[in-house]
This record gives C-alpha cells, structure tokens and sequence, in this order.
C-alpha cells in the first residue's frame, strides 16, 4: 500500500455502536450503545476513516430484507450525521453459510475489508477493527492492524476466548481511546 494510504476503523454496527436487538428491521428501533457518538467523533478526528462492515444474516433468513437493513442504517446515519459523524463507507454480508452456502464477504472473510480498502485507498495493516464478536475482529491477524473487541453486544461472552494480540475493551468510547494511542508497525 502507498504511503498515502488512510488508516480506517472498520466497525461492526450492532452490539458495537448501537444496541444489540436481534435482527433489527426497524428504524425506530435504532438506539446507540452510549458513547458511540463521542468514540466516532474521536476515530474521525484521529485521521481513520469511519467503515461500517456488517453480517446481516437476517436477510438470507428471510427475517429482514434488504431494504429493511438500508432503512436501519440511514437512520443510523442520520441521527450520526446531526453530531458530524460520517461514515466514508458501508458494506454488509447479506449471507448465511446454512441458507446460502460459503461466500468470501462474511466476517471473518476479506473480500469487504479488500473492497473497502480498494474504494477508499486504505491501509489494512495501519487499520483497527472493532467489534463485539471475535470474527469482527479477526481480519486484525489476516492484514496486520489491531483488533479491538468490546464487551457491549456478544462481547462479554466472547472476551475471554480472544487470542494473543486482540485488545479488549468495556465500549466503543474505550475502544476508540485504544485506537487513538495505537501506532502501527512503521
């Protein structure tokens, strides 16, 4: 990757920066986990690129549709955007491995981090990933940045199972704090 390069901080949207409620489909139904706005505030003033990357297995299950997920995340974005929050990029796995098969967009797969990195001319290995599910996080390992799971969502079950080198943290706020000191490797 170039020296010109942008760092992101690829996020997991639910049980991360808003409540985790099992397949949402409804935008009245979006309410942020406290601290999101001041941890996105934080990242973005840092330099990172804001990059939501999200499994919707719902929509494979037939539980919510594609529209559905778009209409959740435009009132995320709105209600973020009131504060300057932006997102620079939004990308989402509507698979399931039992309903659909295999695909190479579902966390922990690359092809989203890739995408993401070939769109908005990121570097993976200076990015910080951060999720509540250790497979939101993983992709750290694969290209070199920092993982970061938070114990809001799934996080707390799963906190104890991370491997050597993913940080944990209790929120988005702490996790941004992480990921604001982090320096990556030169």
């Amino acid at each position: 990757m170039s020296s010109n390069a942008k760092r992101a901080a690829f996020l997991d949207r639910d049980g991360t920066i808003m409540l985790e409620r099992d397949y949402v489909s409804d935008p009245d139904r979006v309410e942020l986990i406290e601290g999101s706005i001041e941890a996105l505030q934080q990242l973005s003033d840092a330099g990172f690129e804001l990059i939501i990357v999200t499994n919707q297995s719902g929509i494979a299950r037939g539980i919510l549709t594609e529209g559905d997920f778009r209409a959740v995340q435009e009132r995320l974005q709105l209600v973020l955007a009131a504060h300057g929050v932006r997102f620079a990029g939004v990308y989402f796995c509507p698979h399931h491995p039992d309903f659909t098969g295999p695909c190479d967009c579902r966390k922990p797969a690359p092809a989203l981090y890739e995408q993401a990195a070939r769109e908005h001319g990121l570097d993976l290995g200076r990015s910080v990933y951060i999720g509540d599910r250790l497979r939101d996080v993983e992709a750290a390992a694969r290209f070199g940045g920092l993982g970061i799971l938070v114990r809001t969502g799934y996080g707390a079950g799963e906190a104890e199972l991370r491997p050597a080198g993913v940080e944990c943290a209790d929120d988005l706020l702490s996790a941004a704090r992480v990921a604001v000191a982090w320096k990556p490797p030169a």
